[in-house]
C-alpha cells in the first residue's frame, strides 16, 4: 500500500500498547499469505535473541535483537510469531516462524489465522 491502512496501524498500536501476543491476523504481502498470530516487537525481539543464542552458528546475531530502539509515532512493522507462509494447503513452516512484515508493503488483511492442511 503506498499510503498504510489506518484501521491496520490501530491494530498493530494495541498490539504494541497491550503487549498482548493474541492478536491473530492474515496479511498478503509481496504475493505471499502470512498467517499467525502479532507480538509486540519488544517480545518478538526478545525470542529471536533466543532462537539465535541457542545456535551454534548464529548466536552471535542474537544481540542485534536485544537492542532496545523505541519508535516514535504509530508503529511501521507487524511482528509475526507462530506464524506461517501459506502456500497451497501447506503451512511454512510447520511448526511456525517469525516474521517481520512493514504495515506499508500489506496489500489485504483480514483478522484472524487461516487454517491449512496437509491433507
Amino acid at each position: 500500500m503506498s499510503k498504510p491502512d489506518e484501521l491496520l496501524v490501530v491494530v498493530a498500536a494495541l498490539v504494541e500498547s497491550g503487549q498482548s501476543n493474541q492478536m491473530s491476523l492474515t496479511v498478503v504481502t509481496g504475493g505471499a499469505v502470512i498467517t499467525g498470530r502479532l507480538a509486540p516487537e519488544a517480545v518478538w525481539r526478545q525470542r529471536v535473541s533466543e532462537v539465535l543464542a541457542d545456535s551454534a552458528r548464529l548466536g552471535e546475531f542474537s544481540a542485534v535483537f536485544t537492542a532496545t530502539t523505541r519508535r516514535e509515532g504509530p508503529p511501521a512493522y507487524l511482528h509475526f510469531h507462530m506464524a506461517r507462509i501459506l502456500q497451497g494447503t501447506l503451512g511454512i513452516p510447520e511448526t511456525g516462524g517469525m516474521y517481520r512484515v512493514s504495515i506499508a508493503d500489506v496489500s489485504a488483511w483480514t483478522m484472524g489465522d487461516f487454517s491449512y492442511s496437509d491433507h
